[in-house]
């Protein structure tokens, strides 16, 4: 199996918390992103201390209750499932801070990491707040929900965003990267990609590759998986007949989204 591509694991951390992914320094060629998902059933309690990271946690489905031990934000979460295609709450925890999470409802929660050292307010990015952009043409087309956008300044590093790509649609496409640390005309950003997809039977296609092809891997990816990039272009096209949604978390550097696309293929925007 690919080094880039993870499959769900769902080993309990402690009663009623699964961990579904745990993507880490310490298991990946990531320095700047860290990612985990969480399965918590009613009532289930997740604490986690911070060091020098900050956290984003995502309310992918179902209601949880969030505290940083100074201000609490109650019953948050806004769907059932993400195919249900409206934004969620969220909230930014900054570095040296404990938080803890505890479910509502049945809940799967995304906790989105990169490196801090200036601390920042707890903030609670709320559903409504989330701008929704509508990118792309003919059938590269899909649905954006910005969590953590590099025009808002709540966080040190992070930039969290939600994709929808209908059926029979390219998405992160024409292919486009971010690995050059050459501001103004290119940032480099760590990736990872969160996917479900609908009817959960389903795939999508994502390929990871370089300019040099020392990265070059074509991979088929199921619902829950993750996709890791540390560096390259990186489409997904998604078959007639599914839905696809991830989650993307980006870090770097720098804290701006700046990418260059794939010179071979930049005509398909020309048409």
């Amino acid at each position: 199996m690919s080094h880039l591509l993870r499959k769900p694991e769902a080993f309990e951390r402690s009663q009623g918390v699964k961990v579904v992914h745990q993507v880490k320094k310490a298991n990946s060629k990531l320095c700047y992103v860290e990612f985990k998902v969480l399965d918590l059933i009613p009532n289930a309690r997740y604490e986690e201390e911070l060091d020098q990271q900050e956290c984003c946690i995502v309310a992918l489905t179902g209601k949880i209750t969030v505290s940083d031990q100074q201000q609490t934000y109650q019953n948050i979460g806004t769907r059932k499932n993400v195919f249900e295609k409206k934004p969620t709450d969220s909230v930014y925890i900054s570095n040296n801070r404990t938080f803890n999470i505890t479910a509502v409802t049945q809940a799967r929660v995304a906790l989105c990491y990169a490196p801090s050292q200036q601390q920042l307010p707890t903030k609670w990015m709320k559903a409504e707040d989330n701008s929704i952009e509508q990118r792309g043409k003919y059938h590269n087309k899909r649905t954006v929900h910005n969590i953590l956008s590099d025009s808002d300044h709540s966080a040190n590093s992070l930039l969290v965003v939600e994709v929808y790509t209908e059926s029979g649609n390219w998405s992160s496409y024409p292919p486009h990267k971010h690995d050059q640390d050459n501001l103004p005309e290119e940032s480099f950003l760590e990736e990872t990609y969160y996917h479900e997809i609908e009817p959960a039977q389903g795939f999508v296609f994502q390929r990871v590759y370089t300019d040099d092809r020392s990265i070059d891997e074509t991979m088929t990816v199921e619902n829950k998986n993750v996709v890791i990039v540390p560096a390259g272009y990186h489409p997904v096209g998604v078959p007639d007949g599914y839905t696809s949604y991830y989650l993307n978390v980006m870090a770097g550097p720098t804290r701006k989204w700046k990418f260059h696309q794939d010179p071979d293929h930049k005509w398909i925007l020309e048409r």
